[in-house]
């Protein structure tokens, strides 16, 4: 409880003082979002939902390979068009301007992420692994309410115990943003299906990884406290923290160390 004091003590003083926009303080966000099992997508993207299974790399995930798959025979990637899957009645709530802008952000963060360690191309062919992606639940977080139980008095207590007590990931409320996503890996010269994974990942206002020292801890509270106040923040961290992963995973596999 004191380190959890401290860490909310430094957080608010980062707020304050104006430098919670700070990318330098604050970091990438990628740890103010945590998968929900619970609202896993089957959007009919991916081609059997049954063989997905929990993966030991991460939690949340799910995902399903090739027991054959040699990734080290891959030295290229192609990153198709991300396409849009979402739950009935959402394709009309987003506004396409921002879709654009979402799906452009993702593209562009698994670039980042997958160059150091493969070539990005953009056609398919020999030495080619293709990534497929759908994005199959997209909602914002609804910033009148966040901003609404921010002010409440004691609403800090409130609202941070509340994720769990709905059934959602501790941290998380229920006006906050969700992320869900489905990915294919394919063979780039001859189509076949390698890999397939889903997540669904959900925004936390008052995330605190207390295990990375106090520091670290404030930094990943701030992050996902001023998030809960920017509309689409939440999927944006989504976005990089697949990105990352994404990365990390295939450089396992391939044996060439951990991706930058």
């Amino acid at each position: 409880m004191v380190r959890l004091s401290c860490v909310i003590a430094f957080a608010a003083a980062v707020l304050v003082g104006g430098c919670a926009t700070d990318s330098s303080l604050l970091g990438d966000g990628t740890s103010v979002t945590a998968s929900d099992p619970t609202r896993l997508t089957h959007s009919g993207f991916l081609s059997d939902y049954g063989r997905l299974a929990p993966v030991s790399w991460t939690q949340g995930v799910q995902c399903w390979r090739q027991p054959s798959l040699d990734v080290k025979q891959y030295d290229k990637v192609l990153i198709a068009r991300i396409k849009v899957s979402l739950k009935p009645g959402q394709q009309e709530a987003v506004d396409p301007t921002d879709l654009k802008m979402l799906t452009d952000y993702f593209h562009a963060s698994l670039v980042k992420a997958l160059k150091p360690q493969m070539q990005v191309v953009e056609q398919p062919g020999p030495g080619v692994l293709a990534l497929r992606i759908a994005l199959t639940n997209l909602v914002p977080t609804d910033v009148t309410r966040s901003v609404a139980g921010s002010v409440v008095p004691y609403g800090f207590v409130a609202e941070a115990g509340s994720g769990v007590a709905t059934g959602r990931p501790a941290g998380s409320t229920p006006y906050l943003g969700e992320t869900g996503m489905e990915m294919q890996f394919v063979d780039g010269a001859s189509g076949k299906i390698l890999a397939e994974c889903r997540d669904t990942e959900v925004g936390r206002k008052y995330a605190a990884a207390l295990d990375a020292g106090a520091a670290g801890a404030a930094q990943t509270w701030a992050n996902g406290y001023v998030s809960a106040f920017q509309g689409w923040s939440y999927a944006k961290n989504a976005f990089d923290k697949w990105a990352a992963l994404t990365a990390q995973r295939l450089a396992a596999l391939r044996g060439v160390g951990a991706a930058n």
